[in-house]
């Protein structure tokens, strides 16, 4: 394939029953993932995890930690450190609530999937080493939404430390979609004294790699990646360092991206607004020529 792009292979005859006004769209749930990011000797790496081959969804793609929001986490008041919730409300386009919650998300999923916690004890400092057996118990608890986010750092007496994040891109999974996400990106750096690990039941491996590395192998068709991964993978490459790519998050342009299906031509065209690499030309009716693998035409 021309490179690493993946595709369901039932979206073309998704798109075409959008287009025939046979399907209708699913709301999209929302959702929050992390760009965990650490200084090497080369220039930043990237934490990333490829999902297990077997997942129904994206199997074998890379991709970051991340996952839906818990609608616990926006009816409880969490200690937290850093730009207020009124302040992450404009910044992620959302009410107050809704703020909490997917920030808690973004949080919860970097611990869930990464072993990395952006909480501590006060607003200046993170916890240390969170692999014994109680914080292990904890996390369990959390993947199995036994335990909701603001409820395991009430348990913990732990500050969430939204200062370590940054709001980065905003990616709205198409309407022709079954399974549908509003999810927000954001970047953030590993705290000093902690380390990540494969702690996902998704995931069969995690590698830190570099954005030109990645990307570089995406387009020799050696790593899968969704469009909104390799998106943010390339958008990471004018920074020098960690610190220098948190200092950008602010100006970032948070416009949700949502991807086009039209007719054109005898085809459909599929597009995603500023990212033309991802443009992909479908034909109006089934040819039984389409796969999962290569980018567009």
């Amino acid at each position: 394939m021309a490179n690493g792009q993946w595709y369901p292979p039932e979206w073309p005859d998704r798109i075409r029953a959008l287009a025939a006004g046979t399907l209708t769209p699913v709301s999209p749930r929302r959702a929050a993932t992390v760009l965990l990011l650490k200084d090497t000797p080369d220039g930043p790496a990237v934490h990333m995890l490829r999902r297990r081959a077997s997942m129904a969804f994206a199997g074998g793609a890379y991709a970051y930690p991340g996952g839906g929001v818990d609608p616990r986490d926006d009816d409880r008041l969490v200690r937290w450190a850093g730009p207020t919730r009124a302040w992450w409300a404009e910044r992620l386009g959302v009410d107050e609530p809704g703020a909490q919650a997917i920030v808690c998300a973004a949080v919860r999923e970097t611990y869930e999937e990464a072993g990395v916690l952006l909480a501590g004890p006060d607003a200046d400092s993170v916890v240390g080493d969170t692999t014994g057996e109680d914080w292990e118990a904890d996390r369990a608890a959390l993947v199995a939404r036994e335990l909701s986010f603001a409820e395991f750092l009430q348990r913990r007496g732990l500050v969430l430390r939204s200062d370590l994040l940054g709001a980065w891109t905003r990616w709205i999974t198409p309407e022709f979609e079954s399974r549908r996400y509003d999810t927000w990106f954001f970047v953030a750096a590993l705290p000093e004294g902690q380390r990540t690990r494969n702690a996902s039941t998704e995931a069969d491996r995690t590698v830190w790699i570099r954005p030109a590395e990645a990307a570089a192998r995406y387009d020799k068709g050696e790593l899968l990646m969704m469009p909104p991964t390799i998106a943010t993978l390339r958008q990471l490459l004018p920074y020098a360092s960690a610190a220098e790519t948190l200092a950008a998050a602010p100006g970032r342009d948070m416009t949700p991206v949502l991807a086009r299906a039209r007719l054109r031509d005898g085809e459909i065209v599929l597009s995603w607004p500023g990212h033309e690499e991802f443009t992909k030309h479908i034909p109006t009716a089934p040819t039984g020529a389409e796969t999962t693998g290569g980018g567009p035409a």
